[in-house]
């Protein structure tokens, strides 16, 4: 073909046309070649990629009848790192991503056969993926000279973009990138005004790179200039004088960046400034005249403070007077006592002081003092009163008083226990205690209720007891101590409360009862007295059934409360609990009583276990456990097939166990075991099979071992066995096997060729026997006459029947026994 091609560009045209009929079909393929040359493109012409991104070049080929081969290069022997995918039409080729290698000069060549064409494109790079980005806005002082910083990064070609700072539509600065820089920064230098705060200025980039949309030639950025300068108080409040208690506000405020932090704190008269709160506004919603005096107001930011003060004065009607006795407002007579009456005011205050009204002293007006003193060296019981002392100005008057007693004796009185709760039938001792008498005071004892002495005496040592003995309700009520010593008296007083609570609650054991009945129980509670309530709570362990509240009516009462209860489980524990209850509903006494009530309930949970399984190998032990549980105690009875194995008593333990010290087949069977009690029965079963390999087989060949030739044999075997096993009839000279699913095997019209031993294998899954026999075939002699064979012939019919007839018997009669298993005799149709 190569060759062919040849010849036809040597060709001129017209001897193409007159091509010899040898080369004519070959003439016709390549017809289209001859009319058309190759054709190659490369699009998209001159691209312009962005640096990171993927890009592809299509390299197209027309007219090329086979496939192309096409290759890229850049110029300058410089390496390509893109992938190429190329096809009958055209070379795809992908820059993934695009890099800086890529710019150049790129010749996509194409070869068809033996015409080869190239084509050149000029590739672009730039880079220019975010915005300009300023900084320095944040960092300007007033009057300091400044510096903006525009910079814009990952830039390419970087000599092709133009930085330019504009304020509005005014155009600041403007510089050109530098070739082979990666980014192109500006700096804008100028000294800040206030009035720049918060104004706009923007930093624009523009690339010129021809091809590159409009909308991407140019960025910008535009920010807010900060300028920063220290705080300047702009207005703070005029001095203020102010009435005691009215509203008032003090106002400061002040200029700077940052925003200024205002706090206000008040000078004390020695310098010390204590801070008070914090912003433009100092509130006070009743001014008292303690806040008096000079206020700071300080404003600060990073850049610096300011502060500014301003006076307040406070004036009003006279506050916090007082007036103070001293050792106190009771004294015992001969005491010194001090008098303070003090009180603070603006204008300062005119003191008085007074008893009962009657003026005692006045402070001097021209003072500036606001207190006076006045004092008893001795007080004597009439200077008992009510003492004043008024402050007064211009604005208003104070006054306040204080009660002062003189006493004439320190005698006490104590009577304990205050207040008792005491027992029905116990004693209790009462105590009366005197004290700050000099000599034995007399003491009396009381009931309150009565009128009536119960004891008096004189005791040097100032206690007197009295004993109450086995109380009883009469003896509650109020009892009173009455101490006297030089003509003074003191009472003390004690209440006596009288309680009944003599013993456990009765708690009536209705056993037995049976499970899931319901019960009525009776919880009784003699001869109970008490002020407060008594509350008797049911429980069955911590939960509670059923509470219940009863209350007094002074006299001695028997308490019986009633729970009906459904007893639901067997082990039932009920107590009851009686509780007196204190006033505020706390438990004060309490007695409880419990009971374990005998529940009964029919057999349940009756198991019948055998050890070691239920299928057992005979010769092994076997425990036959039967349990159960029931109340009263069940009695068990243990049955094989419905007779009675063993029995236990009722009073016994809750198992039975019967025991096989060696398993037989015959104790193979069903297995009860039955529970029962008065209430009723539950009857469990068990299958117990006792498993054997082969034993006593024995092999019976009909007619017999020894027959004629042509005659029909049949051998059957019999064993003892479980589970049943499986007989295999082998003939030992040539290894012929027969399987019989009965144990029978029918030896058709025999012949010279079956004499000789055979052995019969009787296998289950626990063992194995083996039995060997002959059978020996005599060839067929000369007919015996006629009437002979007529004899022989219904003699062995007979005596064959007689051996069958007998072997039936007998696994009948074996069958009766208990695990016997004889494997049928019964001849099978065919053989």
């Amino acid at each position: 073909m190569h060759s062919l091609v040849q010849k036809m560009r040597t060709m001129s045209p017209l001897p193409v046309c007159r091509v010899s009929s040898p080369l004519l079909s070959a003439v016709l393929l390549m017809s289209s070649w001859c009319v058309q040359s190759l054709r190659v493109g490369v699009t998209p012409k001159d691209p312009l990629m962005r640096l990171g991104e993927r890009r592809q070049l299509w390299c197209q080929v027309q007219d090329c009848p086979v496939t192309p081969k096409v290759s890229w290069s850049l110029l300058g022997d410089r390496p390509l790192t893109a992938s190429v995918f190329t096809n009958s039409t055209q070379s795809v080729l992908t820059f993934d991503p695009v890099m800086m290698e890529h710019e150049g000069t790129l010749l996509c060549r194409v070869t068809c056969g033996e015409d080869s064409r190239q084509v050149k494109t000029k590739v672009h790079i730039y880079s220019f993926p975010s915005a300009p980005v300023i900084s320095g806005q944040d960092q300007l002082r007033l009057g300091a000279e400044s510096t903006l910083t525009c910079r814009v990064p990952d830039l390419y070609p970087a000599e092709l973009l133009t930085i330019t700072w504009l304020r509005g539509d005014t155009i600041l600065q403007s510089i050109v990138g530098d070739s082979g820089s990666s980014s192109v920064h500006s700096e804008y230098k100028f000294t800040p005004l206030k009035q720049d705060s918060r104004a706009n200025i923007t930093c624009r980039a523009a690339l010129d790179l021809q091809n590159l949309p409009e909308e991407s030639r140019t960025r910008e950025t535009t920010v807010l200039l900060d300028v920063l300068y220290s705080p300047v108080i702009t207005t703070i409040s005029d001095p203020v004088l102010v009435r005691v208690g009215s509203p008032f506000i003090l106002n400061c405020s002040a200029d700077g960046n940052p925003e200024p932090f205002i706090s206000w704190s008040f000078r004390t008269s020695s310098g010390l400034l204590v801070p008070l709160d914090v912003g433009s506004h100092l509130v006070f919603d009743s001014v008292s005249p303690a806040e008096a005096g000079w206020y700071v107001c300080q404003a600060e930011n990073t850049e610096g403070n300011q502060t500014a003060t301003l006076e307040v004065t406070v004036q009003g009607p006279p506050t916090n007077t007082s007036l103070s006795v001293s050792p106190g407002e009771e004294v015992v007579e001969g005491q010194r006592v001090m008098f303070t009456c003090r009180s603070d005011g603006a204008p300062p205050t005119t003191l008085v002081l007074r008893k009962q009204g009657v003026e005692l002293q006045r402070s001097n007006t021209s003072s500036s003092s606001s207190m006076i003193f006045f004092n008893f060296s001795h007080a004597l019981p009439e200077d008992s009163a009510i003492y004043q002392c008024e402050a007064s100005n211009q604005y208003g008057s104070q006054l306040v008083t204080s009660s002062v007693t003189v006493r004439a004796h320190p005698l006490q009185v104590k009577v304990s226990p205050q207040v008792s709760a005491a027992e029905r039938g116990h004693h209790l001792v009462l105590t009366c205690r005197a004290s700050g008498c000099v000599h034995a005071p007399t003491l009396t004892w009381r009931r309150t209720d009565q009128n009536q002495i119960l004891q008096r005496m004189q005791k040097e040592s100032g206690v007197s007891l009295i004993e109450l003995q086995n109380l009883d309700l009469q003896d509650q009520g109020g009892y009173s101590c009455v101490a006297e010593c030089d003509s003074v008296s003191r009472t003390g007083y004690t209440q006596i409360q009288v309680y009944s609570f003599p013993s456990n609650p009765v708690l009536e054991d209705p056993s037995p009862v049976l499970l899931g009945q319901e019960v009525d129980l009776h919880c009784n509670v003699s001869n109970v007295l008490s002020d407060n309530p008594m509350r008797i709570q049911w429980l069955s362990g911590n939960r509670s059934l059923k509470s219940e509240s009863f209350r007094f009516s002074g006299s001695l009462l028997n308490i019986s409360s009633v729970l009906q209860h459904r007893v639901e489980e067997d082990q039932q524990i009920l107590t009851c609990r009686a509780e007196l209850l204190m006033e505020d509903g706390d438990v004060w006494r309490t007695r409880s009583t419990t009971v374990r009530l005998q529940v009964h309930y029919p057999p349940r949970r009756t198991t019948l276990s055998v050890s070691p399984g239920e299928q057992v190998v005979e010769g092994q032990q076997v425990m036959v456990t039967c349990h159960s549980d029931g109340a009263p105690p069940t009695t068990l009875l243990l049955m094989k097939d419905g007779v009675e194995l063993q029995k236990s008593n009722s009073t016994s333990s809750p198992i039975l166990t019967f025991s096989l010290a060696s398993a037989l087949m015959g104790d193979s069977g069903q297995y009860q075991c039955e529970a029962s009690n008065q209430y009723g029965s539950q009857l469990v079963t068990s299958a117990i099979s006792v498993r054997a390999p082969p034993r006593n087989t024995t092999i019976l060949v009909l007619p017999s071992t020894v027959v004629q030739e042509g005659q029909n044999v049949t051998v059957c075997c019999r064993t003892v066995s479980f589970p049943p096993s499986a007989v295999t009839l082998k003939k030992l000279t040539n290894g012929t096997e027969l399987h019989s699913p009965n144990g029978t095997f029918l030896l058709v019209n025999v012949t010279a060729r079956d004499s000789g031993l055979y052995q019969v294998n009787v296998t289950n899954n626990l063992g194995s026997e083996i039995k060997v026999f002959s059978i020996i075939v005599r060839e067929r002699s000369t007919s015996l006459p006629f009437g002979l064979s007529a004899v022989i012939i219904p003699a062995a019919c007979v005596a064959a029947g007689l051996a069958a007839t007998a072997l039936i018997l007998d696994y009948l009669r074996r069958s009766r026994k208990k695990g016997f298993y004889q494997l049928p005799q019964s001849a099978p149709p065919s053989a």
